[in-house]
C-alpha cells in the first residue's frame, strides 16, 4: 500500500508544544504522504495542509466534526491514519500501523468508574449501549492513545450511526463496526511526573507531564531539532 496521509484534529492556540514534538516524531519513524491538520492551524506551522472547522463546540463535538470532515475531503488519502496532537512515535514501525484495542469496553468502565462520572464515562456508556442493540454483545474500546488507521465509509457510518450522542466514542464505534479485531495493549497516556512511562513505539501525554515531567525530557531529547514542518526547520 502507499503511504497514508495523517490526519490530526487540532484545537485553537498559537503554541501547541505537543504537536511541535509529535510532528516531529512522525517526520522521524512514520513513513506517511501528507500531514493534515484539521480545525485550527497555529501559526509557526509549514508544509502541511489545513483543513480549518469550527471550534465552537465540546472537545467532543470539535473532534467529531473534524473527523467527518476528513472523511469528506477528497483530497485527503483514503484510508488515512487518524492521529492526536500528543501522540508521539518514539521509534519506527517496519511493519506500518498496527491495529490496536484496550480490552473489552466493561472492562475500561470498571477502571473509568472510579474516577468519577464525567462526560467521557458517560460516552463510553452510551457508545457501548448502541455497540450492544446492534447486535456487539461485549465490544471492544478502541480509545486508546496510539494511531488508527482509518477507512473512510466505515467511519462515516460509525458517526452516522452515533450522531444522537453527545460524547460518541468514535475510535470504539468505528472498530467494532469495521470488525478490526487487533492486539490488546495497555494505553500509553502518560498521567505523571515521575520517570516510569511505556518503552514501546508510542507515547502519548497529558499537558503537566510533558511540559514538567521526565517523560517530556524524554521527548524532548529524542527530537531536539527543529523538522520540516516547522518554520525556520529543516526541509
Amino acid at each position: 500500500m502507499s503511504e497514508l496521509d495523517l490526519v490530526v484534529p487540532v484545537r485553537q492556540g498559537a503554541v501547541n508544544q505537543h504537536l511541535r514534538y509529535a510532528l516531529r516524531s512522525w517526520a522521524a519513524h512514520l513513513p506517511h504522504r501528507r500531514v493534515w491538520v484539521v480545525g485550527y492551524p497555529p501559526p509557526w506551522l509549514q508544509g502541511v495542509r489545513c483543513l480549518p472547522t469550527p471550534q465552537t463546540g465540546t472537545k467532543y463535538v470539535n473532534t467529531t466534526r473534524a473527523v467527518e470532515a476528513a472523511c469528506r475531503h477528497p483530497g485527503i488519502s483514503d484510508p488515512f491514519v487518524l492521529m492526536n496532537d500528543d501522540f508521539f512515535v518514539m521509534s519506527p514501525l517496519p511493519d506500518g500501523v498496527p491495529v490496536l484495542h484496550r480490552g473489552p469496553v466493561r472492562e475500561v468502565e470498571a477502571y473509568y468508574a472510579t474516577r468519577g462520572n464525567g462526560s467521557y464515562l458517560q460516552g463510553l456508556r452510551a457508545t457501548r449501549d448502541l455497540l450492544v442493540s446492534l447486535g456487539h454483545e461485549d465490544p471492544l474500546s478502541y480509545e486508546l492513545h496510539v494511531p488508527l488507521t482509518v477507512d473512510k465509509a466505515g467511519m462515516l457510518r460509525a458517526l452516522d450511526v452515533g450522531r444522537h450522542l453527545p460524547v460518541l466514542h468514535k475510535r470504539t464505534a468505528y472498530g467494532v463496526l469495521a470488525g478490526l479485531g487487533g492486539e490488546q495493549v495497555e494505553d500509553v497516556k502518560v498521567l505523571w511526573r515521575g520517570p516510569q512511562f511505556p518503552a514501546g513505539p508510542f507515547l502519548s501525554t497529558m499537558p503537566d507531564a510533558f511540559t514538567n515531567g521526565m517523560v517530556g525530557v524524554h521527548i524532548r531529547r529524542a527530537f531536539p531539532r527543529p523538522g520540516r514542518y516547522e518554520r525556520g526547520g529543516s526541509r
